[in-house]
């Protein structure tokens, strides 16, 4: 009797060991996503051809089957919810999904509870964290690599300020709390944050694009769910949000919509055009052609309407990631088993069956498996680090050109932004300095070759008010029609070119100033800014000390220092011209020299010299050859006697001087204009009594009276440049004035038009042209309540200093700012000629 007790004990002790070593014959496996979603109908089929593979696989969970059981979340959080619980009451060892982030936090404390691993393929939610959720793993690219790829371009193209559009859930949040933070490690920031309400409808993604496109940034993030993205999209083409100038950055969630697809890209696609658009990156492999014919010709089968994503390919791969871990879980000869949580019990006044909630014993131990996983899938290698992410997350950077996006980038953890695919550059050393981030030409939208600015003044806010000069005097330095966009002239060219190198476009009205009659004041025009009628003055306005005490200017952008103009007698050339430089008594006297020094040196000389001889008419030939000889130093008769050498040397000096006066002043007759006035400069201007002309409405009135004293009674008022020319042919005694005093660049142009007048003397004051703004560094909050309505750091960008562009920092003039009808009249010159141009 004891012999069989022992027999039976061995043999039940044999039972239980064969049974501890034996596998189970299937294991099951849950996977919870939606159904009728983007994603999910890509991830459905890939999950199941994922698990059949697995199961034809005998070098995968080897006499074990993989049992799959699939739970439609239907885009609802509370439904995914009692789904996901409902599969727990299956005891799943592990589940793939979900695809949401919402439901993906609301499960994970389930999941964390019953050790069960949750495996997701579409929860990008950086906020999902390994420290919260134990049981939480995610087997795709989390969205914080993805907003580090989207900050890596938004500073590689240089802009400081975003605008963001998404979802206002957990996913949405928690994609742009990241953004947020890798954009201020780059000196950039997201000015104005717009939360799309799930399951929002049109009126409400109106009212919030309309807000949107009130703001002052136009480069636009768009992070939201592939279902309602199209419709934001298509909304705010119908807003013209879609024209030149916008910059639309959009997540993976549009490349998951494009690539699903099966009939090409959408049609209404051509309002995309221009977009920046990121989708996970899977490398190229024979793998992965297969895996997609695989799923293709399953999908006709099942007369699927969509297209494969990359989702689908991170779906595929989390099955075997499941796969191989519960593989390595039996090989290490764990046991499935369940266990009920005592916490967990049934309320007598509850219908909710709590108790079927069972924990799996050996979840911490699958779930260490998980991590140690490692092999090449779909994805490429598939492998976590230390905070559960894939080793390698990449991007590719899609511009969308034409009828299919176009690859002009890549984006890797491991170098940042390169036209080099990731598995290149994983081969060499990291490289993340700013020389070596590259992407290829964009085409951006409005079908525009030129990189976006970036921003514009809010629309909210009101142009620039800018003050022209309506005079009729030199109209080629400013001219003011009759509408607010008939404004040309030199200066508002300049005006236009030093605005269009701001980083930001200005929007601006101009306003006429006077009547086109008679000049306006332009101290009027300079009180009118320091009043805030106006916001800035544009023309030629003078920088002087006076004006600087009510108004703020620019730097100069041109010279402008006074001078005087006086008329000049027209020289008329004659073929006795030679006889003008002497007078008739110079010419007497010169002569009769020449005479007396041949007659002296012959007195002297003759004596002793054989060449002073001969007969008496030879001797008086040689007397007036000799003399005259001398003036060309071309005498032979050489002089013996010391002291004819004496006199002859003497007269020499004087014949010298002779020749160089008269040479002098037939120069000066036949080249240089002689003055009518005698005006010979500021000087003598000042001494004399003569009516003094002046551009009316200028400055230069009151500097003659102040500064230089000169009674206002010599002082005559002028309009116009035929004024200037009628007032100095007629005179002081014919109702004119001797000389006129305006700026160098006036004066330069009416010479160029005039040309029996000069400048008389050198330039006696050192101004330059700026343009007028408001007074004082207080200009900040009325310039930026103008434009914005709210005060903000960006009103530095708006002093007057700043605002417009100083034309000292353009090292060449434009070809827009030659406009002078006259050829004689250089504005190239004008500028470029000037030595602070370049300075500084």
């Amino acid at each position: 009797m004891g012999a069989t007790r022992l027999l039976a004990l061995c043999l039940l002790l044999a039972a239980v060991v064969w049974t501890a070593g034996q596998r189970p014959r299937a294991v099951s496996v849950g996977a919870l996503f939606d159904y009728e979603s983007t994603i999910g109908r890509a991830a459905r089929l890939a999950i199941e051809l994922a698990v059949d593979d697995v199961n034809a696989d005998r070098s995968v969970l080897a006499g074990t089957k993989m049992d799959l059981v699939m739970e439609d979340t239907n885009c609802s959080g509370f439904v995914g919810t009692v789904q996901a619980l409902q599969l727990m009451e299956k005891n799943m060892v592990a589940v793939i999904g979900p695809q949401s982030s919402v439901i993906g936090h609301v499960i994970s404390h389930f999941v964390s509870e019953l050790h069960v691993p949750l495996l997701s393929f579409g929860a990008t939610d950086p906020t999902l964290s390994a420290s919260e959720y134990p049981y939480f793993l995610r087997s795709t690219v989390s969205d914080y690599f993805q907003m580090r790829a989207v900050a890596s371009i938004i500073s590689y193209y240089q802009w400081k300020e975003v605008t963001t559009i998404f979802v206002d859930d957990d996913y949405g949040r928690g994609g742009v709390s990241s953004l947020g933070d890798f954009l201020a490690a780059k000196r950039a920031k997201i000015s104005y944050k717009a939360a799309i309400p799930p399951n929002a409808n049109t009126d409400v993604i109106s009212d919030i694009l309309f807000k949107v496109n009130m703001m002052e940034s136009r480069i636009i993030v768009v992070h939201v769910n592939p279902d309602t993205g199209l419709q934001i999209l298509s909304i705010a083409n119908e807003l013209q949000m879609m024209a030149g100038g916008y910059v639309w950055i959009v997540t993976d969630w549009l490349a998951a919509v494009l690539d699903s697809s099966r009939s090409g890209y959408p049609e209404n696609m051509s309002y995309m055009q221009g977009m920046i658009v990121l989708r996970q990156h899977i490398p190229d492999s024979d793998a992965k052609k297969k895996f997609t014919s695989k799923w293709n010709t399953a999908a006709r089968k099942r007369k699927i309407a969509s297209g494969l994503n990359s989702y689908g390919f991170y779906a595929y791969d989390s099955a075997w990631i499941v796969a191989h871990a519960i593989d390595h879980f039996l090989d290490s000869g764990q046991q499935i088993n369940f266990s009920t949580d005592p916490r967990l019990h049934d309320s007598d006044a509850s219908s909710i069956t709590l108790s079927t909630l069972k924990i799996f014993d050996g979840g911490e131990h699958l779930l260490q498996q998980l991590l140690l996983t490692n092999f090449t899938g779909l994805t490429g290698l598939v492998q976590f680090d230390s905070d559960r992410n894939l080793v390698h997350p990449a991007y590719d950077i899609l511009n969308i050109g034409g009828s299919v996006p176009r690859l002009i980038g890549y984006w890797s953890n491991y170098s940042g932004l390169s036209v080099a695919t990731p598995e290149i550059l994983y081969l060499k050393p990291p490289n993340m300095s700013t020389s070596a981030q590259q992407l290829d030409s964009m085409v951006w939208p409005g079908d525009s070759t030129t990189k976006p600015r970036g921003w514009v003044f809010p629309n909210n806010g009101q142009p620039l008010r800018i003050g022209v000069p309506n005079k009729p005097s030199f109209k080629e330095f400013v001219a003011s029609g009759k509408g607010p966009d008939n404004v040309t002239g030199y200066c508002i060219d300049i005006f236009n070119a030093a605005v269009k190198l701001l980083p930001y476009p200005v929007p601006s009205k101009f306003i006429s100033i006077g009547d086109g009659t008679h000049n306006p004041k332009y101290d009027d025009i300079i009180n009118m800014v320091a009043n805030n009628t106006i916001d800035v003055a544009v023309g030629d306005f003078a920088i002087v000390k006076n004006r600087t005490r009510i108004a703020e200017f620019t730097q100069p952008y041109i010279e402008s220092g006074m001078v005087i103009v006086a008329p000049v007698k027209q020289s008329t050339s004659s073929a006795w011209a030679f006889f003008k430089p002497f007078t008739f008594e110079m010419w007497c006297v010169t002569g009769t020299l020449f005479v007396f020094v041949g007659i002296v040196v012959w007195i002297l000389e003759h004596r002793t010299n054989e060449e002073f001889r001969g007969t008496p008419q030879e001797q008086v030939l040689t007397i007036f050859w000799f003399a005259f000889s001398t003036m060309f130093f071309a005498h032979r008769q050489n002089t013996v006697s010391g002291l004819g050498r004496f006199v002859l040397i003497i007269w020499l000096f004087v014949v010298l001087i002779i020749n160089s006066s008269y040479t002098a002043s037939l120069t000066s007759i036949l080249t240089v204009q002689q003055l009518v006035t005698g005006i010979t400069g500021l000087d003598s201007l000042i001494a004399s009594t003569v009516p003094i002309g002046y551009p009316a409405g200028k400055f230069i009135r009151n500097y003659l009276i102040e500064e230089l004293n000169i009674h206002e009674s010599r002082l005559v008022p002028l309009n116009t440049i035929q004024d200037y020319a009628d007032a100095l042919n007629r005179g002081p005694k014919a109702g004119g004035v001797a000389a006129v005093i305006d700026e160098m660049p006036c004066v330069e142009l009416f010479l160029s038009y005039h040309c029996n007048f000069r400048i008389v003397g050198q330039e006696f004051t050192k101004e330059g042209w700026g343009f007028v703004c408001t007074s004082s560094f207080m200009s900040l909050s009325i310039f930026h309540s103008r434009f914005s309505g709210r005060q903000s750091n960006r009103g530095n960008k708006l002093t007057c200093l700043s605002l417009l562009v100083l034309y000292r920092h353009f090292r060449e003039i434009p070809p827009l700012l030659q406009t002078c009808q006259r050829p004689s009249f250089n504005f190239q010159r004008l500028a470029s000629s000037r030595e602070f141009m370049t300075s500084g």
